[in-house]
């Protein structure tokens, strides 16, 4: 379930002037930017782009960006970017910005579904002319590249059909590739777990932990190290619970000292309109604090103001 929903009465001419009314003039009334943007959802958002060119004659995303900054900035542009070409500005970053962000390949990849990966190749190709499996390629190495790789064909099956023998065949498989020999066959744990479709899976899981007497999770923690062991973790989690996997990812980039702002913009801006109400149920489960509290105490300003909106209420 999501937090931001839309307005069933809108107009995009009165948005687009109340945005230009709040940047006009002397100072920027930012709590009228971040009331009108997280009232309207992200195809809303897009109108008004539109009329706000239109009728006031001037870019909204260039008088935000000369109006606002820091973090406060960057999830506001993230909010008026659409989707697909979000994930896709987050990927080509985790690429080509300083360093890799192998975090945020991890989670996009592993955690979309075919057909928004499908929309994503689509639109990185348009955008930066090479694919994204090219970027991906040239800038990650080994089994973590093959990984990513594979999960951003957008070809895992997504059909229901478990066929039991071939779980537990592939529950043996696994077993036999990790924790029955001496080191670990990689790429029998990345054929099976990138492409298979999630109910099989659980049941691959299920078998798995029958014959070898332990989660996978643990397994995988056991045979694997660094962004190949994070990749096949996040691919697992995904398919168990993904509002879980979302819950973690933003517990770990608030815990300890200083934020993974990336990570924490991303994930409140990108769940948003999808499951953000499950997020933080789970978040309150798994570590007995409301997300929104946690927001509150690690963050400040009009960047907190606004994730709490997108965040949507306590718990």
């Amino acid at each position: 379930m999501a937090t931001v929903k839309g307005i069933s009465s809108f107009s995009a001419e009165q948005e687009a002037q109340a945005l230009r009314k709040a940047m006009k003039g002397f100072g920027t009334d930012e709590d009228a930017i971040i009331e009108t943007l997280t009232k309207l959802n992200v195809s809303q958002r897009q109108q008004v782009l539109i009329t706000y060119k239109t009728t006031i004659g001037r870019d909204l995303i260039d008088d935000l960006k000369s109006e606002l900054g820091g973090n406060f900035e960057r999830v506001i542009i993230g909010m008026m970017t659409p989707t697909t070409m979000y994930d896709v500005h987050e990927l080509r970053r985790a690429v080509k910005g300083a360093g890799t962000d192998e975090g945020c390949l991890i989670e996009i990849l592993a955690s979309r579904t075919n057909e928004e990966i499908r929309r994503i190749n689509e639109n990185y190709k348009l955008q930066y002319d090479c694919t994204l499996e090219e970027d991906i390629a040239s800038d990650t190495s080994s089994m973590f590249r093959r990984v990513l790789v594979s999960l951003s064909t957008g070809n895992r099956d997504e059909g229901a059909y478990v066929d039991g023998a071939l779980a537990q065949q592939d529950a043996q498989c696994l077993y036999e590739a990790g924790e029955k020999k001496w080191g670990t066959d990689e790429a029998q744990f990345m054929s099976i777990l990138c492409t298979r479709n999630r109910s099989h899976l659980l049941r691959v899981f299920d078998e798995y932990r029958r014959i070898a007497n332990k989660d996978i999770v643990d397994s995988i923690k056991s045979e694997m190290s660094g962004d190949l062991e994070d990749a096949l973790l996040a691919v697992v989690k995904c398919t168990r619970n993904k509002p879980a996997y979302f819950a973690e990812r933003l517990y770990k980039s608030m815990k300890g000292l200083g934020t993974d702002d990336n990570t924490l913009i991303r994930v409140m801006v990108s769940r948003s309109e999808i499951d953000m109400l499950d997020i933080r149920r789970e978040f309150l489960t798994m570590y007995g604090k409301s997300l929104y509290s946690f927001i509150k105490g690690d963050t400040s300003g009009d960047y907190r103001k606004v994730l709490l909106r997108l965040c949507g209420g306590e718990d």
